[in-house]
């Protein structure tokens, strides 16, 4: 080799070597959030990314997002669970209680948030709302089972005269069962009576509703989880179409079509779960990070869907909602 030319590949070398290093150091720098989801995404998840973002997390700038959909496959969320996991996630969110499960089950180290999750106490993700005490924390779907006392409520004050109410909901959710059994103990308390009607496939509604007008009910209480809330929109046509007054948990249902829902704002829930990140990502521990309850139930009527079926809200609902979507 000339002189001349080694000279220049020194050189050359020389001058690669800040910009190695500078991208060495902006991929140390980068963090690594896993997003794990029993179904498809829904609209809150927005609500995620924009606070993130409000708190200085750029997807693509200085934070990866390794997206998981399982597509309602149980086998295939464990596996992206365990995926997310082997990726060395810096945190993994986890949207809702299956996610959540599949989270926990896969790492007992790794930070997990969960999102918009039932009963976390009651499910073992943390020993405690107030001090979590393990590798999980985040965002709490409500007060737990006894918000069903106040739906039932609802549902007996705008239909006049009602007796039997279907509940539907979807037993292959472990905490789900906690919230029909709290159902039931409300019922009783109201003297209304539940007709039980379970559903945990898209084909399964058909039938559950023709066995609603068979059953005479006079009245739906749709008990919700993942499964249920991405079938939202099927739901509300469904109701409407057997002349069915609804009550759903929370304010997705209304947005695509619902009657009447009673909950927390899952977009609300969505940014917690994006604060939770932050904190973490910034040095804190899940074990010492409280789980948020939702402090506000919106009670939100649809006119349009009341209309169609023939409904009149009375004032005193009207009064106490919270929004009314014409």
């Amino acid at each position: 080799m000339r002189r001349r030319d080694f000279v220049q590949g020194i050189a050359a070398l020389c001058a690669a070597r800040p910009v190695i290093a500078h991208a060495e150091q902006a991929a140390k720098l980068m963090r690594r959030i896993g997003y794990l989801a029993f179904r498809a995404p829904i609209a809150p998840d927005d609500a995620f990314l924009e606070r993130l973002s409000s708190l200085g997390w750029i997807e693509g700038q200085n934070v990866f997002v390794d997206r998981r959909f399982a597509a309602g496959d149980m086998e295939r969320l464990k596996k992206s669970a365990a995926e997310l996991v082997h990726l060395d996630s810096d945190v993994i969110v986890a949207c809702a209680s299956t996610a959540a499960k599949a989270a926990k089950d896969a790492t007992s180290s790794m930070p997990i948030v969960f999102v918009a999750t039932g009963d976390p106490v009651g499910q073992g993700f943390v020993a405690s709302l107030a001090h979590p005490n393990g590798n999980m924390t985040g965002t709490s779907f409500d007060p737990g089972p006894e918000i069903t006392t106040k739906q039932l409520q609802l549902v007996r004050d705008i239909v006049p005269n009602v007796s039997r109410v279907a509940v539907l909901w979807n037993s292959t959710v472990p905490v789900i069962r906690t919230y029909w059994q709290a159902a039931q103990n409300a019922a009783a308390k109201l003297g209304v009576n539940l007709i039980s009607e379970e559903a945990s496939d898209p084909k399964d509604f058909e039938v559950v509703f023709d066995d609603m007008d068979r059953q005479h009910v006079d009245a739906l209480f749709v008990l919700s989880d993942t499964f249920m809330t991405f079938h939202r929109t099927l739901l509300a046509q469904l109701a409407l179409k057997h002349r069915l007054p609804a009550l759903y948990g929370h304010d997705q249902y209304t947005l695509a079509g619902g009657l009447m829902s009673y909950g927390p704002s899952l977009p609300e829930l969505y940014r917690g779960g994006a604060s939770y990140v932050d904190k973490i990502l910034r040095g804190d521990k899940p074990a010492n990070l409280p789980v948020q309850q939702p402090v506000k139930f919106n009670l939100i009527i649809n006119l349009k869907a009341a209309k169609a079926l023939g409904l009149t809200i009375p004032p005193k609902v009207i009064t106490e909602s919270d929004e009314v979507m014409d």
